[in-house]
């Protein structure tokens, strides 16, 4: 008879399997059972708003350079010392205001002799025109009338000795000197009428013109020198400001080289480079604002110029805007930020540009928060833009639109209106969507 041990060594073995699966099989039958309850719906937490009615304007924006809106290099047109220095850098001057002397005494010296010599001409000007070739004239008159006189005695002599000749009266040389004389008074009153007639055309006229010349050249001479030592007197052309002044009294002025710069600093212009299709959008007045480092506030700014041709090197389009700066504030080359109002609606249904959704085929389309407080995608249609809001077709007045923390959202997600989170790249509960 045998007798089994029941803390036998196989005994306690199955005890020990039968424990496992014991420990085994009722955690999974809890958690099978947890398994069959549901799941409590993920609730995420957007930013929400209806569309709204206003005006809205589309900006082009660039960067530009700030130019003075005039500037005048003033260069010398000869090399001469400086004498002395009217104003210094920062000075404020009018058009045609004295800035710079250089030295000139030999130009003056010049100039006086050329004044002279201009002096004579006039007063020889003077004598021929009024005396000397009206003299001339009523000389050559006076000799063709004597002349004319004395040809008309001897015809006359001529005459009646032919007829005393042909009576017998007087001898036959006394006719033969009379036709000589004649002769001779011919000739005389040819003369005299071929030297009125030159004088009266040509020799008048020529000395007349001689006379003239003589003065236009001495006038010229002296204009001449009168140039050369207004030279001298560096003027300003424009109004505005002095803003560099390389030289200092003494040094030598190079002609050609700038001594004196002056810029017009009223009002500046910003000249930005702008694309070709948004240039066309522009015209002349068109408001803009200018944002400028260091200032709180932009300036307000008008187009000014838009360059007929494309920039060649950039194929862009310059346009001028000009600001008023009167006050001072803005400085020639300062990089600023130009924002150029374009295309207005003023009755547009708008919403913030955040709230727009562009699938990858480019459409466009907003989520809404429907009547379920699940998020529906709807499509839109954009307008124009401005720095915060998007003009869109296709949403009604009572849409609640996402605006914020729509980033990855799926369609049918369960929302509430709320707060934006600290950390908004934070993707949202489901399935990344399309980019904003």
């Amino acid at each position: 008879m045998t007798i089994h041990n029941p803390f036998s060594t196989d005994h306690h073995t199955r005890a020990c399997r039968a424990s496992w699966l014991l420990g085994f099989v009722i955690p999974a039958l809890l958690l099978a059972g947890c398994k069959k309850e549901a799941e409590p719906e993920t609730e995420v937490t957007v930013q929400a708003e209806h569309p709204e009615q206003g005006s809205i304007s589309e900006h082009i924006n660039s960067d530009a350079i700030l130019a003075p809106n005039a500037q005048a290099a003033i260069e010398p047109r000869i090399s001469a010392p400086v004498e002395k220095f009217y104003v210094q850098r920062g000075a404020h001057v009018k058009q045609g205001e004295l800035l710079a002397t250089l030295e000139n005494k030999d130009l003056a010296a010049a100039a006086q002799d050329n004044k002279g010599s201009f002096l004579a001409a006039q007063a020889a000007y003077a004598t021929a025109t009024r005396a000397q070739v009206p003299e001339d004239a009523q000389k050559a008159e006076l000799d063709f009338a004597q002349a004319k006189a004395n040809l008309d005695l001897n015809q006359s002599i001529v005459t009646s000795r032919k007829e005393l000749f042909a009576q017998g009266a007087i001898p036959g040389r006394d006719l033969d000197t009379a036709q000589a004389a004649l002769v001779q008074a011919q000739a005389a009153y040819d003369a005299a009428s071929k030297h009125l007639e030159s004088m009266q055309r040509v020799s008048r006229e020529a000395a007349l013109q001689s006379a003239k010349g003589q003065l236009a050249s001495a006038e010229g001479k002296y204009n001449g020198a009168e140039a050369q030592l207004s030279y001298t007197e560096i003027r300003s052309p424009i109004n505005g400001v002095i803003t560099d002044r390389p030289l200092y009294a003494g040094e030598t002025a190079a002609a050609g080289a700038p001594l004196i710069t002056v810029m017009d600093t009223s009002s500046l212009v910003a000249k930005a480079h702008i694309a070709q299709s948004l240039a066309q959008q522009m015209k002349i007045g068109d408001t803009a604002s200018v944002s400028v480092p260091g200032l709180d506030d932009p300036a307000d700014a008008r187009v000014a110029l838009i360059s007929p041709a494309l920039d060649p090197g950039s194929t862009t389009v310059e346009v001028w805007l000009r600001i008023n700066n009167k006050a001072g504030t803005l400085k020639v080359g300062t990089p600023v930020h130009v924002s150029v109002t374009g295309r207005t609606v003023a009755k547009a249904w708008k919403v913030p540009s955040s709230a727009i959704l562009t699938a990858q085929d480019g459409s466009k389309s907003v989520l809404l928060i429907g009547g379920d407080g699940k998020a529906h995608r709807k499509p839109v249609t954009v307008g124009i833009a401005d720095e915060h809001d998007v003009q869109v077709t296709g949403l009604a007045p009572n849409d609640m639109v996402i605006t914020g923390g729509s980033y990855g959202l799926d369609e049918g997600t369960k929302v509430k209106v709320g707060p934006a989170d600290e950390d908004e790249s934070k993707p949202a509960a489901g399935k990344g969507g399309e980019d904003n």
